[in-house]
């Protein structure tokens, strides 16, 4: 297999050559880096790469590997961090420049978890500032952009995470959703992307301060992979607010399962915020047809969303003050949103609203198993589309655009995201699968199916190539 090959590999392949001594660590670890250095000045996917730190734990896991067969389900595949989440010893900044030297002495507990699945990180993906966006374009960085083309973004807060497994610059990345910003990312660069459910995956050892609303997942080439990554990272630790019993059978193992007979709710409105365009609307009555093949039974509703706009808003706006970046450090939509924060009692009251409107919605899976939804109501912008617009009318863009996903992240319910054909500029278009609280075990039998039926692991972006 050669190089190209091996870096397009899924990483639950990648894994099984390692433990056949067809690949080793080093191997994967020098073809990734060369990669990065190659295509990464282009691309903007990676703030940090930790080049000598990810050389020096490859070779010791390959000398490991003469000595012990028992290892660790990823031992020696290389990953990538977003730079939201912590690894000792290595830069964090959250998207500003003003944090270039902010160097933690601790690790976040999904990145604790990821090491002992025996990964190999290779550095912090670009977010956009303080994961506030859905594209990755922070002031002080290159901006990160779409491998299908680079004149697109790759979504955010996740795109760098995106942008490097879609350009096969690492194998899988960590990425984290308060909004849609692992689904959306995916979407944007043809990948498969795992929002959990709240207490899936643990937020140790700061804790949350969105009220549950933003969670760690996987985003991958392929639902096993994104699967099997769940498995490593699920789990409580020590004093999590909320958790939820790792699940029997594995994530990985309900790839696996045939499941049939659902019911399944679809829609491509969501109000009173928009209709998705033709192409993400192709997608979802694409997908809940082959659902319907495949033994399930499809109908046309949607819970209703609406009054989750003002109190979704109200918490987001407090994520920004909590970040204690100062405000003239700040990029002018978070500027905006931060003048807009507004009292610890309105922030409470906000958030139990959102409990309120959460419990509708959850209550209208009493009838339905599965929810088809578009990723994002229309496909990705330009980079840079929207750097002119005002602070409000970028922010009024971006809650339209991204209208489908923020449900999820109110409710905890899980979904995942995965692609199903591109758009007239090369783009890849999706479709997200939105799940009854804490059944990951459902959509990700139901996206396995789909991906069986219309395989994308094929597909490579040109540049990347």
């Amino acid at each position: 297999m050669n190089a190209i090959d091996l870096a397009f590999t899924p990483a639950v392949e990648l894994a099984q050559l390692i433990r056949r001594r067809e690949v080793s660590p080093l191997e994967l670890v020098e073809i990734y880096l060369q990669r990065i250095e190659r295509l990464n000045p282009q691309l903007g996917s990676y703030f940090t790469v930790t080049a000598e730190l990810a050389l020096a734990d490859a070779k010791a896991k390959t000398e490991m590997l003469a000595t012990t067969s028992d290892l660790p389900p990823f031992f020696g595949v290389p990953i990538s961090i977003k730079d939201l989440n912590t690894v000792a010893g290595v830069p964090c900044t959250y998207g500003n420049p003003a944090l270039l030297k902010n160097i933690p002495n601790y690790d976040d507990g999904v990145v604790s978890l990821i090491k002992q699945a025996g990964f190999i990180i290779l550095g912090k993906t670009a977010t956009s500032e303080i994961g506030s966006f859905p594209y990755t374009e922070p002031t002080g960085f290159p901006p990160a952009r779409n491998p299908w083309n680079l004149e697109y973004t790759p979504g955010g807060s996740s795109g760098g995470a995106a942008a490097a497994v879609a350009a096969g610059l690492c194998a899988i990345a960590q990425g984290s959703d308060g909004g849609g910003s692992i689904r959306g990312p995916a979407a944007c660069c043809g990948l498969v992307g795992i929002k959990p459910s709240r207490g899936r995956v643990t937020k140790a050892p700061v804790g949350d301060r969105l009220g549950g609303i933003a969670v760690n997942g996987p985003i991958a080439r392929t639902v096993a992979d994104a699967a099997a990554m769940l498995d490593a990272i699920s789990g409580y630790v020590t004093g999590d607010p909320y958790w939820l019993p790792n699940p029997e059978p594995s994530f990985l193992a309900a790839t696996q399962a045939q499941i049939s007979g659902l019911k399944i709710a679809f829609a491509t409105q969501i109000a009173p915020l928009g209709t998705a365009d033709a192409n993400c609307q192709q997608g979802v009555l694409q997908t809940v047809q082959l659902l319907e093949q495949l033994g399930n039974t499809v109908e046309e509703k949607c819970p209703d969303f609406s009054g989750l706009l003002a109190p979704f808003q109200t918490v987001w706006q407090a994520g920004v003050a909590a970040s204690g970046i100062p405000v003239e450090a700040l990029q002018p939509v978070n500027r905006w949103l931060l003048a807009r924060t507004g009292t610890v009692a309105e922030y409470l009251q906000a958030l139990s609203y959102l409990q309120i409107v959460s419990r509708q919605i959850v209550a209208f899976f009493e009838h339905f198993d599965v929810l088809v939804l578009p990723v994002y109501l229309h496909s990705p912008i330009r980079v840079g589309e929207w750097a002119a617009l005002s602070p409000e009318e970028a922010f009024q863009n971006i809650v339209r655009w991204v209208a489908p996903c923020p449900a999820a992240n109110a409710t905890g319910q899980p979904a995942i995201a995965l692609p199903v054909g591109f758009d007239s500029h090369g783009v890849p278009i999706s479709v997200q699968l939105v799940g009854k609280p804490a059944a990951e075990n459902t959509i990700i039998s139901l996206a396995a199916q789909i991906e069986a039926a219309k395989p994308w692991i094929q597909h490579r972006p040109a540049f990347a190539i």
